[in-house]
C-alpha cells in the first residue's frame, strides 16, 4: 500500500504559493497503480482517500501506525465508487459484486476488506474515501440506481449536471462521511457555479472520464484570492473549507466528491456571488 500524507495549511499562508507548491500540498496527479492500493491522507478531518486497482492479485485494505490500528476501519467508515471494469469487494465474508457506478458504504468495526476483479479483460478501479467514525453503521450496497438522484443546472449557464448522492441521510446512515459523483450533460462544463464554500466540511474532488487532451480547471483559495489547479484524467484534489468548490473543463468528466466535518447536510454551503470573485 502506498500512502501520501498532507498536512494542513492555513489560508493566508497559501496566498503566497506559487503554481508548484500549490500543485505539491493539494493535488494528487497518481490516484491508481496497478495491483496497488494508492492512498491519500489529508488532515483537514483526517480524510483518506484513493484507489485500489487490482488487476492479477486480489488487494487488502490493512491498517498500520499511520491509522493507530491494525485494522483500518476500527476508528473509520469506509464510502467505495467503482469507476471502471468489474469485480467484488469483499467484506467480512461477504461478497459484494460491482460494475461501474456501483457504490458501497462500509461502517466501523469491519475487519477485512479486500478488493478482486472479476475479467481480466477488464480489471476494476474502485475509488475510496474514508474518514473517522464514532459509531457502526451497517454495510450497505449502493448501484447506481439506488443512488439518490439530483438534478441541477441550467443549459444557459453550462452546468447541467445530475448529482447521485450515495453515502448520504437519502441512502443510508454514516457517521460523517458524505460521497457522491456528479454526472454532467453534454456540452456543460461547470461543476458548480456560482461557486460555494463550507466552513464546517471539507470536500476531496477526483476527476475521471477524461480523454487524454482534456483538462479541468479546478478552483481553489478563497473567493477574493482565487487559484486554480490543471487536472487531469483520475486525478484528485483536497479542497479545504475555507476554499471555494468549482471548477469547469475543455471537455466532458465525470467528478467524485467527498466530504466530511461538522454535519451531513449536503446544502450546508454558503454561495459565491460571481461577481465578488477575484
Amino acid at each position: 500500500m502506498q500512502l501520501d500524507i498532507r498536512y494542513g495549511e492555513h489560508p493566508e499562508d497559501v496566498k503566497g504559493y506559487d503554481t508548484k507548491t500549490l500543485r505539491d500540498h493539494f493535488l494528487f496527479e497518481t490516484v491508481f497503480v496497478p495491483d496497488e492500493i494508492v492512498l491519500g491522507y489529508t488532515h483537514a478531518d483526517r480524510v483518506v482517500f484513493g484507489g485500489a486497482a487490482p488487476v492479477a492479485k486480489n488487494l487488502r485494505l490493512e491498517g498500520g501506525k499511520d491509522f493507530g490500528s491494525a485494522v483500518f476501519l476500527d476508528r473509520r467508515e469506509l464510502g467505495i465508487i467503482c469507476i471502471a471494469g468489474a469485480g467484488s469487494i469483499h467484506a467480512d465474508g461477504t461478497e459484494y459484486p460491482m460494475k461501474k457506478g456501483d457504490g458501497l458504504y462500509i461502517g466501523k468495526g469491519v475487519k477485512e476488506v479486500a478488493f478482486a476483479l472479476a475479467d481480466k479483460n477488464k480489471p476494476p478501479r474502485f475509488y475510496l474515501a474514508s474518514a473517522p467514525a464514532h459509531t457502526s453503521y451497517p454495510t450497505v450496497f449502493i448501484p447506481i440506481e439506488k443512488a439518490n438522484p439530483r438534478k441541477l443546472g441550467e443549459a444557459a449557464s453550462v452546468n447541467v449536471r445530475t448529482i447521485y448522492q450515495y453515502v448520504h441521510p437519502a441512502v443510508c446512515q454514516s457517521c460523517q462521511l458524505v460521497m457522491g459523483m456528479t454526472v454532467l450533460e453534454e456540452g456543460s462544463v461547470w461543476n458548480t457555479m456560482p461557486c460555494h464554500t463550507h466552513e464546517r466540511r471539507m470536500e476531496v474532488y477526483f476527476y475521471f472520464d477524461m480523454k487524454p487532451e482534456t483538462v479541468v480547471f479546478h478552483l481553489h483559495g478563497q473567493p477574493g484570492e482565487t487559484r486554480h489547479l490543471a487536472m487531469r484524467n483520475e486525478q484528485a484534489v483536497i479542497s479545504p473549507s475555507w476554499s471555494i468548490h468549482s471548477g469547469v473543463g475543455t471537455g466532458a468528466y465525470t467528478f467524485i466528491w467527498a466530504m466530511a466535518g461538522e454535519n451531513q447536510t449536503f446544502d450546508d454551503m454558503d454561495t459565491i456571488r460571481t461577481g465578488d470573485l477575484r
